[in-house]
């Protein structure tokens, strides 16, 4: 078998750090991954209408402010 010794050299008789190595370069379990959401628009339009807003307010001031 493979040698159960850690870096320290403390010898594992169950060999559990190896498998625990195995497991986690192996990548663990694996799940099922569930499908995407479908992509909001919820904020993306908040944005918009924010900078819409922002630009009317800009152009009412400098419009007021030339006039």
């Amino acid at each position: 078998m493979a040698n159960n010794q850690g870096p320290q050299g403390n010898y594992d008789p169950a060999g559990s750090t190896q498998m625990f190595r195995a497991f986690v370069d192996e990548g663990g379990p694996r799940t099922p991954q569930q499908p995407a959401a479908p992509a909001s628009s919820g904020p993306r339009v908040g944005l918009i209408i924010g900078i819409v807003v922002a630009v009317v307010v800009v152009a009412a001031v400098a419009w007021l402010a030339l006039k």
